[in-house]
């Protein structure tokens, strides 16, 4: 009933504002990510920077990693007359119908993880099947001689769980290396640490772990540091996790892939401006197969704090 009244409610607002138009009133747009961490706050700056130089506001929100949230979220911003939604939704499989219904009253865009199937107009993040094989690249450098590996990430079912490891795979695929499984751990980082300690109890021959989320990594570190087995498996990252970049400069894990989350917000915002306002999918140059992809970058030792220090600044520029 609550999904009725809310979807009727749209329909009439949307209706009412073509009729009583305010020339002088400000376009409204929205970025949802899909849970709390740092790699959001880079986003948060994209977004923040864009709507200054479009002149417009846009409602960032960071739920938890649960369709019913997003659900929830996005349900109440076309109530409250946003023109356009950039999303990354938490279980996309799950969710292709929500986005068709969102899609019915305003511009629907993925960005960082993508729903194919759904009426999304467009996916704006990472090609993370080719994330997925850099990140397999940088573990063939740290295991030259190969060795036995254990993934770890949050949700299993994620698009940018499926493809990363789909990647790494293939990237190692005919080497001596061995991936052995992957772990998930629901968005908990507690039970991130555990599965990095349970492996290495299950597995004492492990040679590298490998995080494809922000927060594994720095999880898989706690666990062996307090194992006293850092010096012995290697670590391989995703994203620029402040403990993370710190670390690759200390010679605790080998290197990581970073994404460009202030692009995702920058652009995805530009994006959904050009298609709020009327543009077609070509006009607002997105391409034939509906992929906007941005460039991911390597970061290993003597790397991590300068990198680290652009983080930082984007963090310090939002407004609070």
């Amino acid at each position: 009933m609550r999904h009725l009244i809310i979807l009727l409610s749209a329909a009439l607002l949307f209706a009412s504002c073509k009729v009583e138009e305010k020339p002088n009133q400000k376009l409204k747009l929205a970025f949802v990510a899909n849970g709390p961490a740092d790699f959001w706050l880079y986003a948060q700056a994209g977004v923040q920077d864009a709507a200054k130089e479009l002149d417009i506001d846009v409602q960032f929100k960071v739920g938890d990693q649960t369709t019913a949230k997003q659900k929830q979220i996005i349900d109440d911003l076309i109530v409250s007359g946003v023109s356009g939604v950039a999303v990354s939704p938490a279980n996309p499989k799950n969710q292709v119908q929500m986005i068709k219904e969102w899609s019915e009253y305003i511009p629907v865009i993925c960005a960082d993880s993508d729903a194919p199937g759904s009426a999304r107009l467009s996916y704006l993040g990472t090609d993370n099947v080719a994330a997925g094989r850099e990140c397999g690249e940088l573990l063939k450098k740290a295991l030259p001689n190969g060795g036995k590996v254990m993934a770890f990430v949050g949700l299993r079912d994620a698009q940018t769980a499926i493809d990363r490891y789909k990647g790494l795979k293939q990237a190692v695929e005919g080497t001596k290396i061995e991936i052995i499984d992957l772990r998930t751990d629901n968005g908990d980082r507690v039970k991130a640490r555990r599965n990095a300690e349970d492996a290495l109890i299950a597995h004492p021959d492990l040679a590298a772990m490998v995080g494809l989320w922000a927060y594994n990594a720095p999880a898989i570190l706690g666990a062996l540091e307090s194992s006293n087995r850092a010096d012995q498996v290697k670590i391989i990252a995703f994203d620029e996790d402040p403990v993370t970049l710190n670390a690759i400069d200390e010679g605790k894990i080998y290197g990581t892939i970073c994404q460009n989350p202030y692009a995702f917000g920058y652009e995805s915002i530009k994006l959904l401006h050009k298609l709020s306002k009327g543009a077609s999918a070509t006009e607002a140059g997105i391409p034939a197969n509906q992929q906007i992809i941005i460039p991911t970058k390597t970061l290993i030792k003597g790397q991590g704090l300068e990198y680290k220090k652009y983080c930082d600044e984007l963090k310090a520029s939002l407004k609070h």
